[in-house]
Formats: C-alpha cells, sequence, structure tokens
C-alpha cells in the first residue's frame, strides 16, 4: 500500500478524508463481519459468551492503542520531533516500545492464567450458568493475548500518525474483519465447539495487524527495538500523562463495559442485543469521529509544541464542525431507521425477529448520544495535546458517577415492568455521555484555548434545515416493519439502498441550495 507523508501546508480535511475512507473500507468490512457472526451464532448463549470473552480486550485495546495512550504518547513525540533530534525519537520509540510491551506481557500472561476471575469480575451473571461462564472464561485465554498485540499496533500507528503517515495505521483494522469472517465461514467446522474459531479469529488478526505496520516504520527507521528503561524521561512523562489519562479519555468505553457486566445479569441475550446496536452506532463514530481527532491530535500538539494559540482554536472548531456535519443526520437517520437496518443486515440463520426488536430499542438509545460520542474523541485532545490531564479526569468521575446512578434509575423500571432492562443501560450511557462532552466543552471556553469561530449561525441553520430534510424523505420512502421481514436479503438490500441514498441527496441538495460549498469545509493548514 502506498503511504506518502502529507506536505507541510496539507490540509486537515484531505488527511481527515483519507483515514476515512481507510476506516470506511474496514467498517464495511466489520459490518459484513457481523452479519456473519449474527448468522453464525445469533444471540445465543455461545454468543453472549465470546462477545464478552471478545470486548475485554478490545475494551483494554482502546485504552492502550486508541485513547490514553496516544493521547499520551503522541504529545511527547511531538516535543522530541519538534527539539529534531532523530536519535532521541529513536532511543524514546525504543524505551516506549519496551515498558508498554513488557507491561501488557505480565498482564497477558497473569490474566490467561486467571481466566475464570476474569470471567467473573466482568460478566457476574454468567457465574450462575455454569457452561456458559466455562465457555466464556476458557475463551478469554485466546482473546486476551489480541490486547499484546494490538497495543502494539496502536502504538506504531500513533508513530506514523505523527509522521503524517495515516493509510496503514486506518487500513490495519481491515485484517481483524477479515480473520473473523474467515473464521466463521471456513474455520468453525474445525473445532468440536465452532464458536471457538471466533476466539482464534481474534487471536491471529492481532499477529497480522502488527506485522502489517513494520514496513512502512522501517522507511522511517523507527521500527522499535525494546528497550525496558522506566527511568527514560520521555518515559516518565507519558506514564505521568497516561495514568490519569486511562480514565479520562475512555468514560464512554467505560460505560460500555459496565453496560457489559449489568447485562450479564439480564436475560440471556441482552450482550448480543447492546453488541448489535453498538456495532451500528460505532460506524459513524468510527469512520469520522476517530478518523477526525487520529488527524487533529499530532497537528494540536505540533501547535500547542509551537504556541500557536489561534491555529489551535480554530482547529478545534473545524473538528466539532465536521463531526456535526456527519454525526447528526447519521444519529436521526439511525432512530429513522433502526429496525430496517438491523434486519437488513442481522436478521438471518440464528438471529430472530425478537432479537432485532430488542437490539432496535438499544440502537436508538445509543444514536442519541452519538453526537456526543464523536465530541468527546475531538475535545479530548484539547486537553491532552497540551499535556492537560487533570481536568478530563475530574469530568470522567463526575460522568461515571452519572452513568452509574442512571444505570440504577432507569434499568430497574424497564427491567421490572418492561423486561427491557438493556435498554436502560443504552440510554443511561448516552446520557452520561453527553454530560462529559459538555463539561470538556465548556473546561476548553473557560481556559480560553476554544473560542467559537465566526459563522456558527448560518452552520447551524443549514445544518438543521437539511437534517430535516433528510429524516422527511426517509420517513416517506420508510415501509412497515412487517414488510421488511418478509422480504428476503436481495429486496431488503436494494430497499435500505434507496431509503439511505435518497436521504442522503435530500440532506447533501438542503446544504447546497442553503449555500453549504467546500470552502465551507477547508480545514486549517496542516503542520
Amino acid at each position: 500500500m502506498t503511504d506518502t507523508a502529507e506536505t507541510p501546508r496539507a490540509g486537515l480535511l484531505r488527511s481527515s478524508a483519507l483515514v476515512g475512507s481507510m476506516t470506511m473500507i474496514s467498517r464495511v468490512l466489520g459490518l459484513l463481519r457481523d452479519v456473519v457472526i449474527a448468522a453464525f451464532v445469533g444471540a445465543s448463549a455461545n454468543a453472549d459468551a465470546f462477545f464478552v470473552a471478545f470486548k475485554i480486550p478490545n475494551f483494554l485495546r482502546r485504552l492502550f492503542a486508541e485513547g490514553a495512550f496516544s493521547q499520551a504518547f503522541v504529545p511527547v513525540l511531538a516535543d522530541y520531533k519538534e527539539a529534531g533530534a532523530q536519535e532521541a525519537v529513536r532511543a524514546l520509540v525504543a524505551r516506549v516500545a519496551g515498558v508498554l510491551g513488557g507491561t501488557l506481557l505480565v498482564l497477558t500472561l497473569v490474566t490467561v492464567a486467571a481466566s475464570p476471575l476474569v470471567a467473573a469480575l466482568f460478566a457476574p451473571g454468567f457465574v450462575s450458568q455454569p457452561e456458559k461462564f466455562q465457555l466464556t472464561a476458557e475463551m478469554i485465554r485466546i482473546t486476551f493475548p489480541y490486547l499484546l498485540l494490538i497495543s502494539m499496533t496502536g502504538f506504531c500507528g500513533a508513530i506514523l500518525n505523527s509522521y503524517g503517515r495515516f493509510a496503514v495505521p486506518a487500513f490495519t483494522p481491515v485484517f481483524l474483519n477479515l480473520s473473523l469472517i474467515f473464521a466463521a465461514t471456513v474455520a468453525s467446522p474445525w473445532f468440536e465447539e465452532p464458536v471457538f474459531a471466533l476466539a482464534w479469529g481474534v487471536f491471529f488478526a492481532g499477529v497480522i495487524q502488527l506485522l502489517f505496520q513494520l514496513p512502512s516504520l522501517y522507511r522511517l527507521d523507527l521500527v522499535p527495538r525494546p528497550v525496558f528503561d522506566i527511568r527514560h524521561e520521555g518515559v516518565r512523562r507519558i506514564l505521568k500523562l497516561m495514568v490519569p489519562a486511562l480514565f479520562g479519555v475512555s468514560v464512554s468505553q467505560i460505560n460500555l463495559l459496565l453496560d457489559t457486566v449489568l447485562a450479564s445479569f439480564l436475560p440471556t441475550g441482552s450482550v448480543s442485543w447492546l453488541y448489535y446496536s453498538d456495532r451500528l452506532a460505532e460506524l459513524p463514530l468510527g469512520v469520522f469521529g476517530i478518523a477526525i481527532a487520529t488527524v487533529i491530535l499530532p497537528n494540536l500538539s505540533a501547535h500547542r509544541a509551537a504556541a500557536r494559540e489561534e491555529q489551535f482554536a480554530s482547529t478545534l472548531d473545524w473538528a466539532m464542525r465536521s463531526v456535526l456535519l456527519i454525526g447528526v443526520p447519521a444519529a436521526i437517520a439511525l432512530i429513522l431507521l433502526a429496525e430496517p437496518i438491523l434486519i437488513t443486515l442481522f436478521q438471518y440463520g440464528e438471529l430472530t425477529a425478537v432479537d432485532v426488536e430488542m437490539a432496535a430499542l438499544s440502537l436508538r438509545a445509543y444514536s442519541l448520544g452519538l453526537v456526543a460520542f464523536m465530541l468527546i474523541k475531538i475535545l479530548a485532545p484539547g486537553y491532552y495535546a497540551r499535556q492537560d490531564t487533570a481536568t478530563p479526569v475530574k469530568i470522567g468521575i463526575i460522568a461515571m458517577a452519572a452513568n452509574m446512578l442512571m444505570n440504577l434509575v432507569l434499568v430497574l423500571p424497564l427491567l421490572w415492568y418492561f423486561n427491557i432492562g438493556h435498554l436502560g443501560l443504552a440510554l443511561a450511557t448516552s446520557l452520561s455521555a453527553w454530560l462529559n462532552a459538555g463539561l470538556l466543552l465548556r473546561g476548553l471556553l473557560r481556559q480560553g484555548v476554544f473560542s467559537w469561530q465566526a459563522g456558527w449561525g448560518a452552520y447551524g441553520a443549514r445544518l438543521l434545515a437539511s437534517t430535516v430534510a433528510m429524516a422527511l424523505i426517509v420517513l416517506l420512502l420508510d415501509r412497515d416493519v412487517a414488510v421488511w421481514l418478509e422480504w428476503g436479503w436481495q429486496r431488503r438490500g436494494l430497499e435500505i439502498l434507496q431509503v439511505c441514498g435518497a436521504g442522503i441527496v435530500a440532506y447533501l441538495l438542503t446544504q447546497w441550495l442553503a449555500g453549504t460549498r467546500m470552502r465551507h469545509l477547508r480545514a486549517p493548514g496542516a503542520v
């Protein structure tokens, strides 16, 4: 894969489009992966067991590979690059690789040895179901090493992103999807219990993803040669930033994991319903929210290192407008088309119509918080690029406490009276995300590092008008759920493409008629 560095004046829009396009390929394959998994295991007890075993290392991966580690490592790496000493950069990379890799290796060995305890910690509701609990513990032994592999992959990707090589890290997740598709469709007959094929698919995906990064690092002469040296100045700075950042930047992910813990006490299928709905909500989050956050962090760090306050603020403002431009219509579309999308993608094989109905409830609830999830991704770097970890931690504690309180307020009544406790979990997560995003934004405004740029009034009016136009077209073309269930996959696919396509055309056309032009999307110059 060709992967060239950005020129000094290349815009953030170009880089974001590159990352977004690579991520789109991964997410489309991710949807195909979930279609295959849904047909393979549905929302059964085995499915719940696999999703828990997969979610534990995947959750920690988001902390290390996409969250706190990157937020702490990239600003420090930017300082070393600014100093201009390549040998010092190589020394930093070697020692960070040694400390991160060594720590995760020990954690992996301990977790594999104590997998029943880990299963009891993250899915305590499974303890009363011995077969389900045993299956979860056994699969954790296979899936947990993925944390070590993918975190080192994320470390390598952070280096490449800092040097403007965005394509390879953005494309890397494709291999996880391909591996799981292969496991479900080809390798599963090789196992006495077919669901173990998925666990091994996760493991081998981690190996492939790490190896895929190395040629690009070799061309930069930055292939990590691990040295365990916790006394190194750069390592100590990263650790100092990372420890509180583990909590501050990952509150939404911690909330999702707590949903899994609580869902283990709910009726069988709850973990799977939350998984399928979360995966759909994550599509726009991953393609656009994480893509923009990935691109702006190195730029924000460089602006901070060079004391360019005005460019820092304008970069954050552009990022906010960009995620709202995508996030608002995406959230409305997911709310309006929850059942049709789930039916079209997942309602085959083992997944039933009741499973679709239950997953649609949590999908709508997650969609209510989609914009907040995206805003968190681009507001948190505003703190970490300035090496401020204290403020997000305080905000994270508030959001975490609010999420747990709302879980109690929402889950129990919905469970007792309607037997849909999983809906309460999703609603609490979305509401706490809005609280988190709001407090992050307020903090940036109060600290004076972010200010509203000109044009927000006209931008908001165009966004509202185009979203309303899209919603009206979608409602006009949508069919009754019973009709969607009667159709075969070909008709479902054609109809959902027509409805979504018409909605997109209505949205873009209204934006154009309202005066939106490419110059309005133009980003501040990258560094």
